[in-house]
């Protein structure tokens, strides 16, 4: 038996609960979880906000030991250590065939048979494909990427969604030229990558906007160059200054709401892009101006995850970290064990954290 975060009824805390998780099957990999990160999507699925089936057991953002793996797996052994990610991908659809396995459309087995049982043998849904809110998930090969055993699972575990989906944003979907001008939307986990993404690439200015000042001050420390508080009357015009008058050639939006996504439109440059990270709640909608967006030659992208190839994108983010280019140490506001996983959520949907930690 192992332990999991259970959640039996959305909007309610999650049960420490003993559950069952199987053997892994051909190309799968079994995983005993040391770390895994609380993502807001992982709150809102808890919350209701996407829907879905339940009992199920979330958490995505994880790292951990291989204690077993199918026979069709290659890629890792017993012992390694690995981030543990929601992308699963079959390598060979269209999606992977064009370097987007984000996209991949193949159903895989653990899409159709969940590897969870709770105590009485009842399937539990294998939430967000992962599963990581237990002490042991089995995942498709795909989805794990092996990690040097001298980095911490911890800080290993914010690379799984917060830190690829921030920074690819930047480097693989918008693809920010040297010299740019990059708003960022919002300075949670995310967003604060995406600023770590934006000075990587070489930005010439990076405006952070959040209604937290505390979360503003820790933009400055992952590389911001300006700050404005989302609440500012003159919010447009404090951007038209810092950039010659030009707007954002990138406005990247990091968090699910809808005040954000509208006024993320009027801060842009002639040719920009407003680039769609967060998700929010089904339903939510944002209008936009066609004419304007059409005749100023501007875009609105969507980036899911990052447009992360897990493979290449995380080896490369640990080699950032260990030269001291990346900072992820510094994302992490709290460590909780599982039994007190419910405080942890509190603490980030109150917005004080910007990743809690759950560590086995």
């Amino acid at each position: 038996m192992t332990r999991a975060a259970v959640c039996r009824r959305f909007g309610a805390p999650l049960q420490i609960e003993d559950i069952e998780v199987g053997a892994a099957g051909p190309g799968e990999v079994r995983v005993r979880m040391v770390a895994t990160a609380i993502c807001h999507s992982d709150i809102t699925y808890v919350d209701g906000g996407w829907g879905g089936d339940l009992p199920a057991v979330y958490g995505h953002e994880g790292a951990g030991v291989v204690e077993q793996i199918g026979s069709e797996v290659t890629s890792v052994g017993i012992g390694d250590h690995v981030v543990v990610t929601l992308i699963r991908s079959c390598g060979h659809c269209h999606g992977c065939t064009m370097g987007v396995p984000v996209t991949c459309d193949t159903t895989f087995s653990l899409d159709k048979n969940s590897p969870i049982r709770d105590a009485q043998g009842v399937a539990l849904v294998h939430g967000l494909r992962t599963g990581a809110f237990a002490e042991t998930t089995v995942v498709h090969e795909s989805q794990v990427v092996r990690v040097p055993p001298d980095l911490q699972l911890d800080v290993a575990s914010l690379l799984a969604c917060g830190v690829i989906t921030g920074v690819g944003a930047v480097t693989n979907t918008a693809r920010v030229e040297v010299g740019s001008d990059v708003v960022v939307f919002g300075c949670g986990g995310v967003g604060l990558n995406s600023v770590q993404g934006a000075l990587l690439a070489g930005a010439r200015s990076i405006i952070a906007i959040d209604l937290a000042d505390s979360k503003l001050a820790a933009a400055t420390v992952f590389g911001a160059t300006h700050v404005v508080n989302a609440r500012a009357a003159d919010l447009i015009d404090q951007v038209r200054a810092i950039t010659g008058d030009r707007g954002a050639d990138y406005v990247f939006v990091t968090v699910g709401a809808k005040a954000a996504f509208d006024a993320s439109y009027a801060l842009l440059a002639k040719g920009g892009a407003v680039v769609l990270v967060g998700m929010p709640p089904s339903g939510v909608f944002s209008e936009i101006d066609p004419g304007t967006l059409a005749g100023y030659n501007q875009r609105i992208l969507g980036s899911k995850m990052g447009g992360s190839r897990i493979a290449i994108d995380i080896p490369h983010l640990v080699t950032l970290y260990q030269q001291g280019r990346l900072k992820l140490d510094e994302l992490i506001s709290g460590r909780f064990p599982l039994e007190d996983i419910n405080a942890a959520i509190a603490s980030v949907k109150s917005g004080e954290a910007l990743r809690n930690v759950i560590v086995f």
